[in-house]
């Protein structure tokens, strides 16, 4: 019997100290809903859960610029929409003056409408914005430049092949594009181009992919051996994941009555405003064909935001599994951890009483 070491107190204090620790751990556990609360738990799960939030919430973020860009589209899609009604009622309005029951007083005051619709056409191209960025005034489109002041690349698609070319106007029933590659830079044919035509001052190339490109000239004098630069460089980019390059770019073509083909529009005589119909209805076409390629975007987009739901669901289960506390089991840790420490109290207590039986000897 010894009473400076008593070693069943410090066993009963060991037991007691490390149960406590565990059961203070248990109490963090259940109050914060983590199973991970430090590095110590699981250096290496709390490094993958880091990373897994991190990627999670920017899905979120991503998701939310997904449905913006919706929000973009069906504006843009709106605004065209007002677009088509107008051109729509000019065509009326160039049938209407292209019959000869009218007189030339009649004819002027179609043109007036005429006018007056073109402005507002103008004027919608100018003022259409989301959050203060204009959408239909060109600075959402790609951007091509040329070599020559009276040809223009007036619109083409993201997915179009970037690059130079070369394109031969002469003979506008046979138009030719080439790519130019190389230094010195050598003509080849363009892989993938479905077809070409020119027509009523416009190129347009289509690809095996439905991606377009539209060349305006002068259509009275059609050029030959135009240099094109398609750079690559313009239009909305949407960030839809959560690393660099992840993005959507979406393209919306200028919308001015230049870039239509209405700009000069003329039903005071007759012969004009049969000239007129044929312009007009080349201008329904290219608003119809942008109005078609925004709806592709929105389809485009909103399967993007089901995706991202879809994998901020799978992310958000793996991160729970990895991260979060059963509270049931730990519950049932918990419980077992406060029997234990009121145990090891009450041994504790009675090893401390062990010295005093001591004194007994000493009576």
């Amino acid at each position: 019997m010894k009473i400076n070491s008593n070693i069943q107190a410090l066993v009963a204090q060991n037991v007691l100290r490390t149960n406590e620790e565990k059961n203070s751990a248990s109490t963090e556990k259940l109050s914060s809903g983590f199973k991970l609360n430090h590095a110590k738990d699981s250096p290496a799960g709390m490094a993958i859960s880091n990373r897994m939030h991190a990627q999670i919430r920017s899905l979120y973020k991503a998701k939310d610029n997904a449905s913006n860009a919706v929000n973009v589209v069906q504006t843009a899609d709106g605004a065209l929409g007002e677009v088509h009604n107008m051109l729509q009622r000019m065509n009326e309005l160039c049938i209407k003056s292209s019959t000869g029951t009218l007189t030339s007083s009649d004819r002027e005051a179609i043109q007036k409408e005429v006018d007056a619709l073109r402005k507002e056409i103008e004027r919608i191209a100018k003022d259409t914005e989301y959050n203060t960025q204009n959408l239909l005034g060109g600075y959402q489109e790609m951007k091509g430049y040329t070599d020559k002041a009276d040809v223009k690349v007036a619109y083409y698609d993201a997915d179009f092949p970037m690059g130079d070319y070369k394109l031969d106007l002469s003979d506008t029933d046979n138009p030719v594009l080439k790519v130019l590659s190389g230094d010195p830079p050598t003509e080849k044919d363009v892989g993938g181009l479905k077809n070409i035509d020119a027509d009523n001052g416009r190129c347009t190339a289509v690809m095996e992919d439905g991606s377009k490109l539209i060349v305006s000239y002068d259509e009275a004098n059609p050029p030959a051996d135009v240099k094109l630069d398609i750079t690559g460089i313009g239009g909305m980019k949407i960030q839809v994941g959560s690393a660099s390059g992840q993005e959507i770019r979406l393209v919306i073509p200028k919308m001015y009555p230049e870039n239509i083909g209405i700009e000069d529009v003329d039903v005071r005589t007759e012969e004009g405003a049969k000239r007129a119909i044929e312009d007009i209805a080349a201008a329904i076409e290219y608003v119809s064909s942008a109005r078609s390629t925004l709806g592709a975007y929105q389809n485009r987009l909103e399967t993007t935001v089901s995706s991202l739901s879809e994998s901020v669901e799978n992310l958000e289960g793996s991160y729970s599994t990895i991260k979060d506390i059963d509270m049931a089991e730990e519950m049932v840790e918990y419980t077992k951890l406060q029997v234990l420490v009121q145990a090891g109290t009450s041994m504790l207590a009675q090893a401390n009483e062990q010295p005093q039986q001591a004194l007994q000897l000493l009576q």
